[in-house]
């Protein structure tokens, strides 16, 4: 009887926990839901911008549908005059290709012109990623800058760089307009963003020493170098 009590117990403890997990997780989509919204509507508002910054993803011989997706947003953003320039920014992090470099070939695939595009190519993380490529659009003369990219990210470095000294706007993703559109695949050569005797950041770095990354903690370290 005491064991069937227990069970019984248990798992209710269990169903409970479920429940929990589903009502947290659904308060986080429509809050995200909320925040990209909110952010889109104000970020828009403020165009045309001077360049946009759009984080890199790993490349491994093809480009991965988050890669993708946030080239096709980039170039849809320039080709209805959001914005006038594009950085794309990321090293060879986890691939021994070159994010950015590998960005920009697709770009100019989708009709982008190469002189319109910048690209950071230092970067092995999401804060990195917009304090290397606010950087360069300092150097380049840009005031109007805007981050564009997922959500998700667009979620974390705002509040990252709330208290920072960025003067940015935010265009994430609508994934309703990517849906829209045709998102065909092309063939780049790659070889232009292949690094040499390549060691990946898991290779280099321990868990916790990419998580201080994440977070910001290289950043006083970094060195500029816009291309």
């Amino acid at each position: 009887m005491i064991k069937k009590f227990f069970k019984y117990k248990v798992v209710r403890i269990i169903l409970w926990l479920h429940v929990a997990a589903i009502v947290i997780i659904a308060g986080l989509i429509l809050y995200l839901t909320h925040f990209t919204d909110k952010a889109y509507k104000a970020g828009i508002e403020q165009a045309p911008y001077d360049a946009i910054i759009v984080p890199g993803y790993p490349y491994t011989g093809s480009w991965h549908d988050i890669m993708k997706t946030r080239v096709y947003w980039a170039a849809h953003l320039w080709e209805t005059g959001v914005t006038k320039h594009i950085i794309f920014s990321g090293g060879a992090v986890y691939s021994p290709y070159v994010e950015s470099v590998i960005m920009k070939q697709y770009a100019k695939e989708l009709g982008v012109p190469a002189e319109v595009i910048f690209t950071e190519m230092e970067a092995e993380h999401s804060t990195e990623n917009l304090f290397y490529s606010y950087q360069i659009a300092l150097k380049q003369g840009f005031e109007k800058v805007a981050l564009a990219t997922d959500p998700v990210q667009s979620f974390f470095l705002n509040q990252y760089a709330d208290n920072k000294a960025y003067n940015l706007g935010y265009l994430p993703i609508q994934y309703n307009t990517i849906e829209a559109k045709e998102l065909k695949d092309f063939t780049i050569d790659d070889k232009v963003a292949f690094i040499e005797n390549f060691e990946a950041l898991p290779d280099r770095e321990s868990f916790w020493t990419r998580m201080e990354g994440t977070l910001g903690g290289n950043i006083e370290y970094l060195e500029v170098d816009p291309r």
